[in-house]
């Protein structure tokens, strides 16, 4: 059995904040995980705040300080410390725990005056017990202590779902979050995921990554523009995979220029960029001898794609693409169709955008995402849901699409709208952010579980509190002293806010994984 360290005694407080004088020597840290011994249950308790205590008046506490500074005189001398001063810690109480079955309750009365609190111990925490189809985040950590053998699992289709937020600041910690937590949806194809890779750090092609795992080869789908590895796909977007709904809150359009669009794709359909490109504008602005709009219109959306897609003409007048993904001939005309394909089969697909633009980048996932929306929304109009595995998109950098000013100056997009209606088709929303006040309300409400990484701003903070699925108000030092690598978890899906280390995704592949595991088939376009 494990020793049981008492660590403080219960002296006065209130609901959702008790005073506990700390033990001599013990040291409580913010964040640290408590126990309060009760019949047939025990109190899960987390220190938020720290305070000295003093039965010494303030004024002969300055006294005493200079006599001990400035004649060298101890303060042994004059008392016994342990006894006259001390350290206060505020605690709230997270969970009651039944000693006879672990079932876990919210904690609605407080613990017995003058009882006196341990350490928490991994055998405390038998509730959290793996079951099955759930991915790995961290171990349960107290304060900066890693309690061993303590791990947390979450139910991947629950927690993807509902949608995803991981907050941070940078050098926390997010990418190495979120291999970790690919990496273990890699265990089984119950969950497929979109990931729109901005820094291409995910897959690994120079290093430890995605493509390590055993069962890379059956549930990881890897996409990159140039030089794509053994096994890996090139990522090239036929222009006639694109619709003017697609560009929808990712260039600034105003009607006019919808209106340019959609008038063009109503005429020349899955052709429309060639022939707005091609065609001499008097042809465009003119439908049936009527002038629909101004030629105007034509030169800034011109000018707009082109800067987004590398269009150009060439000297027998047609279309080519020096960007690296965009093709106007006859290459990846089912990419995106293949790419939407694994990701219902369950898999993890990988795309690397690190070459493109921001505008570039979303537009892709537009594509993609709109394309999912499409077949699940479907699907459900038919019956045949049921039979799909929950899908995920994650977006770095989530303000882009998601942020105030860009729902506020723009059209909804398609990661506005998984955000607000994907639940109800078995489409989410991973957002990753170091910015989530400039998320709007209603959205951030909708993220119901989020994985909350350190962060020194305090408005940032504030954000991710106000939105938390557990009460987090007291959490404010506890979230800003966070190390790289340590988060905090609120969800629907977990009995209280718990505090996690996760581990380096480097170790866990030296641990598990496959370092000569090799992908599927290149597909070829």
């Amino acid at each position: 059995m494990d020793e049981i360290e008492i660590v403080g005694q219960v002296i006065g407080g209130k609901i959702g904040d008790i005073i506990v004088r700390e033990k001599s020597g013990k040291n409580l840290e913010i964040g640290e995980l408590i126990v309060s011994e009760e019949e047939n249950s025990f109190l899960i308790l987390q220190a938020f705040a720290l305070e000295y205590g003093s039965q010494i008046e303030e004024r002969m506490q300055q006294m005493i300080s200079g006599v001990n500074l400035e004649q060298g005189v101890k303060d042994t001398e004059f008392y016994e410390p342990e006894f006259v001063n001390y350290v206060l810690a505020r605690v709230k109480a997270l969970a009651r725990v039944s000693n006879n079955d672990y079932k876990v309750t919210l904690p609605k009365t407080l613990p017995p005056f003058f009882n006196t609190l341990r350490l928490i111990k991994k055998d405390d925490l038998q509730f959290l017990k793996k079951s099955k189809e759930q991915i790995f985040v961290g171990n349960i950590r107290s304060g900066s202590k890693v309690i061993a053998d303590a791990e947390v699992w979450l139910n991947a289709e629950d927690i993807f779902s509902h949608h995803i937020l991981i907050p941070a600041t940078t050098g926390r910690g997010k990418s190495n979050l979120v291999k970790t937590i690919l990496w273990h949806l890699l265990d089984y194809n119950k969950v497929g995921v979109l990931v729109l890779d901005a820094h291409n750090e995910y897959y690994g092609i120079n290093s430890a990554g995605l493509k390590d795992h055993s069962n890379s080869r059956q549930n990881l789908v890897f996409y990159t523009p140039v030089n794509p590895p053994a096994g890996s796909n090139r990522l090239t977007v036929n222009l006639q995979s694109i619709r003017p709904e697609h560009f929808e809150g990712i260039i600034e359009l105003p009607e006019a220029q919808h209106q340019v669009l959609r008038n063009i794709y109503r005429t020349h359909r899955e052709n429309w960029i060639t022939a707005l490109f091609t065609t001499p504008v008097d042809g465009l602005t003119t439908q049936g001898g009527v002038q629909e709009f101004q030629e105007i219109s034509i030169f800034v959306v011109r000018r707009k794609l082109r800067l987004m897609m590398g269009l150009n003409i060439d000297e027998d007048n047609n279309l080519i693409s020096n960007n690296e993904v965009f093709d106007a001939t006859t290459k990846g005309l089912t990419t995106v169709n293949d790419i939407a394909k694994d990701v219902e089969a369950g898999k993890v697909v990988v795309l690397d955008t690190s070459r493109l633009g921001d505008e570039a980048e979303l537009l892709i996932g537009n594509i993609i995402a709109s394309k999912l929306f499409e077949e699940y929304k479907d699907s459900k109009a038919k019956g045949t849901l049921e039979r799909k595995p929950v899908v995920s998109v994650v977006i770095e950098e989530a303000p882009r699409v998601i942020g105030e000013d860009v729902l506020s100056s723009k059209n909804d997009n398609i990661y506005s709208t998984i955000a607000k209606e994907g639940r109800k088709f078995k489409i989410g929303l991973t957002a990753i952010t170091q910015l989530s006040s400039v998320i709007p309300r209603t959205i951030l409400a909708n993220m119901n579980t989020k994985i909350i990484l350190g962060n020194e701003m305090k408005q940032e903070r504030q954000a991710i509190i106000e939105s938390a699925s557990q009460d987090l108000s007291e959490d404010d030092r506890n979230i800003a002293s966070l190390d790289k690598g340590e988060a905090i978890i609120s969800s629907i899906f977990v009995p209280f806010a718990i505090p996690i280390k996760i581990p380096l995704f480097d170790d866990l592949v030296k641990r598990q994984g496959n370092p000569k595991q090799n992908q599927t088939k290149t597909k070829v376009f």
